[in-house]
């Protein structure tokens, strides 16, 4: 279920904007001042924010910079009773999403967050779908794989391990997770599949595949994929 985080100080809003996204299947929690509600963000890591530019101990333009300087990808959605074009187009300069003025319809601004979360969503899809690490080009959406600028021929299973790998970068990825969300097994035999499919990427993608960068063994747990070197 997605997270809202409202960030607005008056208690008649507050309540409008819990009654009217959780009525839409959200979850919703609410901070009171412009520090609480960025720490929040940083912790809860939501769908989307609500954010009022009138705050106590920050101000909204403060806590929109300081999202999007640590998180671009969070869709920040201003709301206020300013409305002069100025303060729009700073706004919008400062990363925000879009901007609903009060007062306001909780449904208009409910499908304002909502078109914001898509198009980030369709614009991380889109990146996503196109990565570099190392000396490695990857390409999902034309199933282009390029070592140094020449082509790598990956197999099917070895296409999706290395996105799943790429979506889980940095962190530990037990081998019973891979057979279940690569191969689909939901009893394990054997563990050996992923081993031999890693020893097969590391071959195929690292430099030296004896000493690898990216595809690091986590001995007596699995694996754990980091792009940088």
């Amino acid at each position: 279920m997605s997270t809202i985080l409202v960030v607005e100080d008056d208690p008649r809003i507050q309540k409008a904007l819990h009654r009217q996204f959780t009525s839409e299947g959200y979850t919703v929690h609410i901070s009171g001042d412009g520090a609480e509600g960025m720490a929040t963000c940083k912790t809860l890591r939501p769908s989307g924010v609500v954010l009022d530019l009138m705050l106590p101990g920050m101000s909204g333009r403060e806590v929109c910079k300081g999202i999007k300087s640590w998180s671009p990808n969070t869709p920040v959605v201003i709301l206020s009773a300013v409305s002069e074009v100025a303060d729009k187009v700073l706004l919008l300069e400062l990363g925000a999403d879009d901007y609903v003025t009060k007062p306001f319809s909780p449904r208009e601004l409910m499908a304002r967050v909502q078109a914001a979360i898509r198009r980030t969503q369709k614009s991380s899809s889109a990146a996503a779908s196109h990565i570099a690490f190392g000396h490695i080009t990857a390409d999902f959406s034309a199933m282009e794989f390029l070592k140094d600028g020449a082509p790598v021929i990956l197999t099917a299973y070895e296409i999706k391990l290395l996105k799943y790998f790429i979506e889980h970068a940095e962190r530990v990825i037990t081998r019973e997770e891979l057979l279940n969300d690569v191969w689909g097994y939901t009893s394990y035999p054997t563990t050996r599949t992923v081993d031999n499919q890693v020893m097969k990427l590391r071959q195929k993608l690292e430099v030296d595949p004896a000493r690898p960068v990216h595809f690091r063994t986590m001995h007596g747990i699995g694996y754990k994929f980091v792009s940088g070197s």
